[in-house]
């Protein structure tokens, strides 16, 4: 581990040992529970009366991030992002993370300190403690492996099981922009690699940041205290809507329907989709990556909800038997299916 790990197959720029100092030298604890970090064979974490809630992500070069136009800062923030989604979605707050790379030698110490800033930063803003990992070669490419731990009441604790019927289905933020962003880049690059031009980004930040720089919906947690609400069910979207509403509703064996006109989706994500010819509803329903929150609250907690600022409603959950469908703004039914 970044705790000194009895693993020494490594061949890390300028070596293992100096690298893993630097990366301690800025690396804060924000949180009492922490009882030593970084230094050891593993950290030691101190809670009380809690529930503890881990998971785990691995992302691949080539498959979750591409180098040529992801910058390394953004990278690692990214990264922090997705992993503690997860525990946001279990309506458990993320503490503590551990991060874990096998680097080739594609990258160098200074830039493998790059994607350090960038998690240090993430680290920052969500108030996480880094408490470990581990740092070894590779001989292709870059993979990061993030777990988050976080703690919540078990009373507190959301699964995506609990959806009923009449229950609000929600989702924060906006959709589909993390998609058209990633199109965009995917774009410049082919033209890059063919013409030799650089790539025209401007004017089309939003949707970048929505692909680079992602936000967790930490916040939401509070909302839910402040309301006095507890959702019956919650995920989160890094697959897209459609496979998400899928798979909360199997975990809940239950069916829903949502309306067309209320997915959130900002202005900018469809002037980008209509450049490339896309829907931009197909972009928000089958389009990844962006880690909002899916949830579902009882009916009665709707006029707590009804004027956010944050989150809306797209629709409800039915009798698994009436199925998993979309009502589409010309009034047309149609299942809601995964690509």
């Amino acid at each position: 581990m970044l705790n000194n790990s009895e693993n020494e197959n490594t061949s890390i720029p300028n070596g293992k040992e100096g690298l893993i100092s630097k990366i301690s030298e800025k690396t804060k604890s924000y949180h009492k529970e922490t009882i030593y970090g970084i230094g050891d064979d593993s950290a030691v974490l101190n809670y009380h009366e809690k529930r503890t809630l881990v998971s785990t992500d691995i992302f691949v070069d080539g498959i979750h991030f591409d180098l040529m136009y992801t910058p390394l800062k953004h990278l690692g923030y990214k990264v922090v992002v997705a992993s503690i989604s997860d525990i946001i979605a279990m309506n458990a707050t993320p503490k503590h993370i551990t991060v874990s790379m096998a680097v080739s030698n594609v990258l160098m110490q200074a830039q493998i300190l790059e994607i350090y800033e960038g998690i240090h930063h993430a680290c920052e803003e969500y108030q996480l403690d880094l408490i470990g990992g581990d740092i070894t070669s590779s001989k292709k490419g870059v993979s990061i492996c993030v777990t988050s731990m976080g703690i919540a009441n078990e009373e507190d604790i959301v699964y995506r099981k609990g959806a009923r019927p009449t229950d609000l289905l929600c989702v924060t933020g906006n959709l589909g922009g993390a998609y058209m962003g990633l199109q965009l880049l995917e774009r410049e690059k082919s033209i890059f690699q063919s013409t030799g031009v650089q790539p025209k980004l401007e004017g089309n930040d939003y949707v970048l940041q929505r692909q680079l720089k992602p936000t967790a919906r930490l916040e939401l947690l509070n909302y839910f205290k402040t309301k006095e609400i507890k959702p019956t069910s919650m995920i989160d979207l890094s697959t897209g809507l459609a496979t998400e509403l899928i798979n909360l509703c199997n975990s809940s064996n239950m069916g829903c329907e949502i309306f067309e006109e209320r997915i959130p989706i900002e202005d900018d994500t469809r002037k980008i989709a209509a450049e490339f010819g896309i829907d931009p509803t197909i972009a928000a329903l089958n389009g990844g990556d962006d880690f909002e929150i899916l949830f579902t609250i009882e009916l009665s907690n709707y006029e707590k909800i009804k004027n956010n600022d944050f989150f809306s409603i797209i629709g409800s959950i039915n009798p698994i038997d009436k199925g998993t469908n979309i009502v589409m703004s010309d009034g047309n039914i149609i299942p809601i299916k995964t690509n």
